[in-house]
C-alpha cells in the first residue's frame, strides 16, 4: 500500500486549491442575477440531470478487465457554465459530488479529493470560457449562441483534461505506475465517452433558452447512451471475470501477468510471481454431495484467498478447482506468502451445515528466474503444482530440475487422457483357474496402452501417474465399461464367469463409487455379483473410515470385493475382522517361493487356512510352474492365477479359450 505520506499532501493541495476557488466565486459572483428568471425551469432541469449524471455514473471496462466509472455530470455541469456562470456550476457540481460520496460512503480523504478537484476544474473551465468568449466570468450570462460553441468545446476540454490529471495523479501514487502509464491506459474510452459528453453539454446549452421541453428531447438518447455503455461494460466485465466466484479468469490473469512483467522489463526488478492453487480431492466433494455444495466450496476458497493475500496480490479462477495468485515480491516472501495462504484451508469450510475441510496443492514460478513470459511462467508454475500433488508435499517451487522429468510426465498425462477419450487403450485378461478342476472361473482386467509413436507403455508407468493426477477415475471407468461390456458378449455365449476390477486408493475416498459402479453393471447387463473389484491393503489404511464406508456400500449392491495382494501391508487381521470382503489374493511374493521356501509355504498355508475359515474365497498370484500348482492343489477350493496357468490374453485369445473350456466340459459330460 502506498504509505500515507505520499498520497496526503496531495490530496491537501487539491482540497486547498478547490476551496479557493471556491471563495473566489462566493466573493466575486453577484447571486441576485446568477440565474435569469425566464430560463429557471430550464437551468432546474440542468441542475437534477448534472446530480443525477454523478450519481449513476456511466460504466467503463478498462482494457484489464476493471471497472471503473466516468461522471455523466459533465455535460449538464458544462451547459450550466454557459448558461449560468461559474457560481451555479461550481456549487451544483460540488452538490452532486457529496451526494455521491455520501451515497457511496466514502472516506472523509476522498470526499476531500473529488470536492477540491471539481471545483477546480469547473471553475478554470468557467475562467477559460469567459476569456475565450469575451464575457464577464462572474456575472450575468445573457442567451447562449453559436458563436460561444467553440470556446465552450474549449472550456469543456479543459474541465476534462483537468480531471483526468488529477485522478491520474491520485492513481500513480497509489499503483506505483508512471503518470503517462495511467494516463495512456485510460485514453481510448475516456476520450470516446468524454467526445459524446462534451457534444450533448453543447448542445443543451444551445437549446437552453427553448425551455425545458426542448432539453426534455436530450433525455432519451443521453439515457439510452448510458445503458448501452452499461451493458458494453457488463460485456466486457464477464469475458474477464469468472461467473461464479467473481474472480479474474484465465484471460484476466493472462493479462495482469503480462502487464507485471512487461513493468518488470522495464524496471530490471523482480516478479511477478505466480502462484497456482488445486484443491485436493475435490471432485469426491462434487460427486458424493452434488455441484452445489462444490460451487458453495470454490465460492468460500475465493473468499478465503482474497482476504488473506498479500496487498495488491491479483486473485483469479481458472476453471474447476483450479485458482492463481499473482504477487509482486521476492521469492522470500512469495514463499511465505503461498504457506500464508495454503494455511487458509486449515480450517473446515461451514457449507449447508457442514463442516468440510478441503486442503490444496500450490506450485510458485517467479520472474525473471523460472520464465520472462506468461506461458513459460504458466508452464513452470503447473510443473511445479503437479510435484506438489505427486510428493504430497503442499507447496513446491519451480526449479530446473523439475523441468525434463514433470514435462514428460504431463504429456504423457495428456497423451493418457487422449487415448482414454479417443478409445485407444485395450484390455487383457487373465484367467483366474479352479486348481481342481482346472475351470477358468474368474477373470481379471488389465489394461494395457499401445502408443502410437511410444510403443507399449508399461502400465506401473501411467497408472502412476493417473493415480496422482485424478485421470485414474477416468483411466477406471474406462476399463469398467469395456470389461463389463465384453463380460455381457461371453455371459450371451454361455461363459458364467467373475470379472474382476483393480481399484486404485482413491477410488476407496470416492463416496459416489458405488452409484457409478451400479450405473455401469445395470447398463451392461451383468449382475453385480459376478462383478469382483480388487483393493489393495495400503488402500484401505490411506483412509480407513471412507474405505469402510464405500466397501459396505459395494457390497450391499452385490459386488463382491477383493484384497489384492494380501500380506505386503500393515494390521491385515484388525481389518480383516472388521472389513466385509468376500476374496484374498495371496501376494506373488509368498506364492512364488512355496517351492523353496519354508516360510513362504507355512505364511502362504497358513493364510489359505485362516481365509478359508473366514469363508473367503482364495485366488493365489504369481503360480509360475507346476510344482507351485501341485503345492497349492492340495488346499481344496484355491483358484490360481499366474503365467503358468495363462498369461493375460486378447479379447479373441481368452475367448478361444472359454469355447475350449466349453467344449471340453460338453465332451466329458455326455462321455
Amino acid at each position: 500500500m502506498t504509505p500515507p505520506a505520499r498520497l496526503l499532501p496531495y490530496i491537501g493541495v487539491i482540497a486547498a486549491l478547490g476551496a479557493a476557488a471556491l471563495v473566489s466565486v462566493a466573493l466575486l459572483t453577484p447571486w441576485e442575477s446568477a440565474i435569469s428568471a425566464d430560463m429557471r425551469l430550464a437551468i432546474l432541469f440542468l441542475i437534477v440531470a448534472a446530480i443525477a449524471g454523478e450519481v449513476m455514473p456511466v460504466r467503463l471496462m478498462r482494457i484489464d478487465g476493471e471497472m471503473r466509472t466516468l461522471s455523466a455530470s459533465t455535460p449538464f455541469v458544462l451547459a450550466l457554465l454557459a448558461v449560468s456562470g461559474i457560481a451555479v456550476a461550481v456549487c451544483v457540481q460540488l452538490v452532486a459530488s457529496v451526494a455521491d460520496d455520501v451515497i457511496n460512503r466514502r472516506s472523509f480523504p476522498k470526499f476531500a479529493f473529488n470536492s477540491g478537484q471539481y471545483a477546480m476544474s469547473v471553475f478554470a473551465s468557467g475562467i477559460a470560457f469567459a476569456t475565450f468568449a469575451g464575457v464577464d466570468p462572474f456575472g450575468r450570462r445573457e442567451e447562449f449562441h453559436a458563436a460561444q460553441i467553440v470556446p465552450l468545446l474549449a472550456a469543456g476540454a479543459i474541465m476534462i483534461a483537468l480531471n483526468w490529471c488529477l485522478v491520474a495523479g491520485v492513481v500513480s501514487i497509489v499503483s506505483g505506475q508512471t503518470f503517462l502509464g495511467v494516463m495512456r491506459e485510460d485514453a481510448r474510452d475516456y476520450l470516446v465517452v468524454n467526445v459524446v459528453l462534451l457534444s450533448v453539454g453543447t448542445i443543451a446549452a444551445l437549446i437552453t433558452s427553448e425551455g425545458l421541453g426542448a432539453l426534455l428531447l436530450l433525455a432519451a438518447p443521453v439515457i439510452a447512451a448510458h445503458f448501452f455503455a452499461a451493458a458494453s461494460a457488463r460485456h466486457a466485465h464477464d469475458a474477464m471475470h469468472d461467473k461464479l466466484t467473481g474472480l479474474g479468469n484465465r484471460t484476466k490473469l493472462a493479462f495482469v501477468l503480462d502487464q507485471a512483467l512487461g513493468v518488470q522489463r522495464a524496471e530490471r526488478s523482480f516478479g511477478p510471481a505466480l502462484l497456482l492453487f488445486d484443491l485436493d480431492h475435490f471432485k469426491h466433494i462434487n460427486d458424493a454431495l452434488g455441484h452445489p455444495v462444490g460451487d458453495k466450496i470454490l465460492c468460500v476458497v475465493a473468499e478465503r484467498l482474497t482476504a488473506a493475500a498479500p496487498d495488491g496480490a491479483s486473485i483469479h479462477r481458472l476453471g474447476g478447482d483450479e485458482f492463481a495468485v499473482v504477487i509482486q515480491a521476492d521469492l522470500g516472501d512469495v514463499r511465505q506468502a503461498a504457506h500464508d495462504l495454503a494455511m487458509t484451508f486449515d480450517s473446515p469450510m461451514p457449507v449447508d451445515h457442514l463442516e468440510l475441510l478441503v486442503r490444496a496443492s500450490v506450485g510458485i514460478a517467479l520472474s525473471p528466474q523460472h520464465g520472462r513470459d506468461v506461458a513459460t511462467l504458466m508452464k513452470n508454475a503447473d510443473i511445479a503444482l503437479y510435484q506438489a500433488k505427486v510428493e504430497r508435499d503442499r507447496v513446491t517451487t519451480f526449479s530446473p530440475d523439475l523441468d525434463v522429468n514433470s514435462v514428460e510426465k504431463l504429456k504423457i498425462l495428456a497423451e493418457l487422457r487422449a487415448a482414454i477419450e479417443d478409445d485407444q487403450l485395450q484390455l487383457v485378461y487373465q484367467p483366474q483357474v479352479d486348481l481342481v478342476t482346472n475351470r477358468t472361473v474368474g477373470i481379471e482386467a488389465l489394461v494395457r496402452w499401445h502408443h502410437p509413436e511410444r510403443g507399449l507403455v508399461p502400465p506401473d508407468e501411467f497408472i502412476p501417474l493417473a493415480e496422482n493426477s485424478g485421470v485414474i477415475f477416468h483411466l477406471t471407468a474406462y476399463v469398467l465399461n469395456s470389461a463389463l461390456r465384453q463380460t455381457r458378449q461371453w455371459r450371451d455365449a454361455g461363459h458364467d464367469i467373475r470379472i474382476a476390477i483393480n481399484l486404485s486408493a482413491r477410488h476407496l475416498s470416492d463416496l459416489a463409487l458405488p452409484d457409478n459402479v451400479w450405473d455401469a453393471a445395470i447398463r451392461h447387463g451383468v449382475p453385480l455379483d459376478r462383478l469382483v473389484l480388487e483393493v489393495t491393503e495400503t488402500g484401505i489404511l490411506s483412509d480407513p473410515a471412507r474405505a469402510d464406508t464405500v466397501i459396505r456400500s459395494l457390497r450391499e449392491l452385490g459386488v463382491e470385493v477383493s484384497i489384492d495382494d494380501y500380506g505386503t501391508g500393515n494390521a491385515s487381521l484388525s481389518y480383516l475382522k472388521r472389513l466385509a470382503i468376500d476374496e484374498l489374493k495371496i501376494d506373488r511374493s509368498f506364492v512364488s517361493n512355496v517351492r523353496t521356501d519354508d516360510h513362504d509355504r507355512i505364511i502362504v498355508r497358513s493364510t489359505i487356512s485362516l481365509a478359508l475359515e473366514l469363508g473367503l474365497r482364495v485366488v493365489a498370484e504369481g503360480i509360475e510352474d507346476e510344482q507351485t500348482t501341485e503345492i497349492l492343489r492340495e488346499h481344496a477350493g484355491v483358484i490360481g492365477q499366474g503365467y503358468h496357468l495363462g498369461r493375460p490374453l486378447s479379447v479373441d485369445e481368452m475367448t478361444q479359450r472359454l469355447e475350449q473350456e466349453l467344449h471340453a466340459a460338453a465332451v466329458a459330460k455326455d462321455s
